[in-house]
């Protein structure tokens, strides 16, 4: 899977801030001429915030659908349906700063348990962690955001998921690495 350029990032968060102007602040729809990259199947992630702090985040995980359409997805749900967080409302648009992640196909790591520290790479991977019917995912900005060293992500992404911190040191946890390119507005 080809990374991005520059230009179409920006596209990318272009069409995102288009989706809430939209549907959250009632401008017409301004049609963007977006390039062959945007009709492939990619995995995506929509975060918002507010004056640094988090504001919503949704995304798809995985490439089950047109990159155009789960950006345009996951703005809306990140949006509108993240359950942490009430609705963003219309006035609340011109503070809301929007970041599009790109990711790659999250992969299996192929490490023993407790050889998953050492596998896993702060600032270049994000994590997902699945084991007794649930999964969380944690993004590959969030461990360099908080500054946590490779084993205090794996606990986190642990209890992202609502399993108990260290759970990835079981073997009938699974984790999966994926990479993913950042781009925001600003």
């Amino acid at each position: 899977m080809d990374a991005l350029t520059q230009e179409e990032g920006d596209l990318a968060v272009r069409l995102a801030r288009s989706v809430l102007d939209q549907a959250i602040g009632g401008k017409p729809g301004a049609g963007m001429d977006l390039p062959p990259v945007f009709r492939e199947k990619r995995g995506v992630f929509v975060t918002l915030t507010t004056k640094g702090e988090l504001r919503g985040c949704i995304g798809f995980p995985y490439p089950h659908l047109p990159l155009e359409q789960a950006i345009r997805d996951a703005a809306y749900a990140a949006a509108r349906e993240d359950p942490r967080f009430p609705p963003v409302g219309p006035g609340e648009l011109p503070g809301i700063r929007i970041e599009v992640t790109i990711l790659s196909v999250p992969a299996l790591l192929h490490a023993a348990p407790a050889e998953r520290p050492g596998a896993v790479q702060v600032g270049k991977h994000g994590l997902i962690v699945r084991g007794y019917g649930r999964s969380g995912l944690l993004l590959p900005q969030v461990p360099v955001e908080w500054e946590w060293d490779s084993r205090e992500f794996l606990d986190h992404t642990c209890m992202k998921a609502g399993l108990p911190a260290g759970c990835w040191k079981e073997k009938g946890i699974e984790v999966y690495t994926f990479e993913g390119q950042i781009f925001h507005e600003g």
